[in-house]
């Protein structure tokens, strides 16, 4: 078989339910999918949230809700969006799950064995928005 044609959208924030631009970003990436399937290749095709960030932090705290709570409440409509557009995805994350957390941990522990990661201090911009 081919190589693996690895499509991904981004990992949206679940501060909020979805809108146009998460689904076009994703009918995008699903459509560039089908294209190379069609065309014979392997593809796997991601997509995903992110449920960890200030926003999030902030927007359940606006709700009375923990970060994970949040997340809970706001997932599932990302999911059914995507069965709603008939979207191919081979998989969703969300960061907040076990296997994607326990991923992190083995590459970030990785990259500490091979001295990649340092601890320092940085001062710098931050735009929430």
């Amino acid at each position: 078989m081919s190589e693996t044609y690895y499509v991904t959208t981004p990992i949206y924030y679940v501060n909020d339910a979805p809108h146009i631009g998460h689904s076009y970003t994703t009918i995008a990436a699903d459509a560039l999918s089908r294209y190379y399937r069609s065309a014979g290749r392997d593809v796997h095709f991601l997509t995903g949230t992110d449920e960890h960030g200030i926003k999030i932090v902030k927007a359940a705290g606006d709700k009375g809700l923990t970060p994970q709570q949040l997340a809970d409440s706001v997932v599932v409509h990302f999911q059914q969006l995507w069965k709603d557009l008939e979207i191919t995805n081979d998989d969703f994350i969300r960061t907040s799950s076990p296997r994607h957390e326990k991923r992190v941990q083995a590459l970030v522990s990785e990259m500490v064995k091979r001295d990649e990661i340092y601890l320092d201090k940085y001062e710098g911009w931050y735009d929430e928005g």
